[in-house]
């Protein structure tokens, strides 16, 4: 995906809510692109390790919007598989 709002988007298909539940933690995926605007990106953080980041830095769960808690671990392996179409090990 393109775009972390279309992250967010794919984020409330799965789980409800709103995007704006979920954009904070799809633009922590994709805050690398500052320094490399290409595919090249993902090297920081789309990975295991980088979800396991992820969910330090926001916590084991979220609560979105609709009382729903959904966790964090869940929307970055669905971040990162949808870019990349699987969850690589930090060591590939």
């Amino acid at each position: 995906m393109a775009h972390p709002y279309h992250h967010a988007l794919s984020s409330v298909k799965k789980w409800g809510g709103t995007p704006q539940d979920f954009i904070d933690l799809h633009n922590f995926m994709d805050q690398s692109k500052a320094g490399c605007a290409d595919f090249r990106h993902r090297v920081l953080l789309h990975h295991s390790l980088g979800i396991f980041l992820m969910e330090q830095v926001f916590g084991p769960v979220i609560t979105i919007s609709t009382g729903r808690i959904v966790p964090v671990r869940a929307i970055g392996e669905q971040h990162v598989s949808e870019d990349l179409g699987r969850i690589p090990a930090f060591s590939d």
